[in-house]
């Protein structure tokens, strides 16, 4: 068809500028890759009134996605469905799968940052997984809800929006992989789910890095852990995680589980103590055997707050223990494996564990 009208070429002109422009803008906004590996933010309930009941990991990554239109005002947003599934059924393989994947998608030029979205219950363990293995300075952010999105005052679609815009921003760069839920910015190093009911479940006894409201991210500390390119592992060079398991402290506690992993062939135990780390006096005898036959015992706390202290509660030294310092028993097991990875020295794993 030809415009011979002055009017007409105009127009057509006019259009083509407009597209353009419209398409410059486009290719000026961050590119956000968006992993989606299941739990609550992709869970449906039976009604709007069950928030607590319903069944997690069934909505696919692109209709999250769709379900969200406010996202295109903040970056160029794909999304990848890497798992489907509940967090509780997380495994070793799993950590890896998508640690390589996010390893990947960092070094592509055209990702600005990555968001991964993921069920609450070990979102703090593959958040502080990452933070270890990933080397890169891109933004790497976390993100699961408390609530499915079909619940009356869903939490999912603001996480996943905020999770977004601090995945798009430069200023967000460099800071370790960082969790967003229910406004706060927190560390993934230090944050845990605190309650399992309430949307502010997520929560860091060292407090959030920052904030982000309307969009906007509002900073009040920076991590002081090595993490992500300051890290001395690396998932590219990851093929396979040591076997390492937690045993809980308690009143009347006895060795049985203890001496099960031993003969489960653990590389590391941790034990989850009581205050300050405690363990049970008819508890040392195992975990010193376990010891000698080779097998790392690290000494953590189930309390929610606080420190292990060397030398404090049982003689670290002369056992030949490895402390957690502020690492709760989970997070000290994924440090633990990581480290298990490059050493077996409990000097050299004590450095890391006051390092990272």
């Amino acid at each position: 068809m030809r415009i011979s009208h002055p009017m007409h070429r105009w127009l057509a002109g006019l259009l083509l500028s407009v597209a353009s422009a419209v398409a410059m803008a486009q290719a000026a906004r961050p590119h956000v890759v968006v992993l989606a590996t299941g739990g609550t933010i992709a869970g449906a309930g039976a009604s709007a009134a069950n928030s607590a009941t319903y069944a997690a990991a069934k909505v696919p990554v692109d209709k999250l996605l769709a379900g969200l239109p406010e996202l295109a005002s903040v970056a160029r947003v794909s999304g990848e469905q890497v798992f489907q599934i509940a967090s509780e059924s997380f495994t070793n393989d799993h950590l890896l799968q998508l640690g390589k994947r996010v390893s990947a998608l960092a070094k592509q030029s055209d990702v600005d940052g990555i968001v991964v979205t993921h069920g609450t219950d070990t979102l703090e363990e593959t958040a502080y997984f990452l933070n270890l293995v990933v080397r890169t300075a891109k933004p790497i952010v976390v993100v699961g809800s408390m609530r499915p999105g079909t619940a009356l005052s869903a939490d999912g679609a603001l996480n996943l929006y905020d999770a977004v815009s601090v995945a798009a921003s430069k200023d967000a760069g460099g800071k370790g992989v960082l969790v967003t839920m229910n406004d706060e910015i927190q560390s993934g190093r230090d944050v845990s789910k605190t309650i399992n009911i309430k949307t502010e479940a997520f929560k860091s006894q060292w407090g959030p890095l920052g904030m982000v409201v309307e969009g906007k991210n509002y900073w009040f500390r920076a991590p002081v852990k090595r993490h992500t390119t300051a890290s001395e592992f690396n998932i590219d060079e990851i093929q396979a995680l040591p076997a390492v398991d937690i045993v809980y402290g308690y009143g009347n506690m006895n060795s049985t589980g203890i001496e099960a992993y031993g003969k489960a062939g653990v590389k590391a135990l941790v034990h989850a103590g009581t205050g300050n780390g405690s363990v049970a006096a008819q508890a040392v005898p195992a975990l010193q055997a376990l010891r000698a036959q080779g097998v790392q015992v690290v000494r953590s706390a189930r309390v929610p707050d606080g420190f292990v202290l060397r030398n404090a509660e049982q003689p670290d030294d002369k056992y030949d223990w490895v402390v957690a310092h502020d690492l709760r028993p989970q997070k000290a097991r994924i440090l633990a494996m990581v480290a298990l990875t490059k050493t077996n020295d409990s000097k050299e794993l004590q450095r890391i564990f006051w390092e990272y």
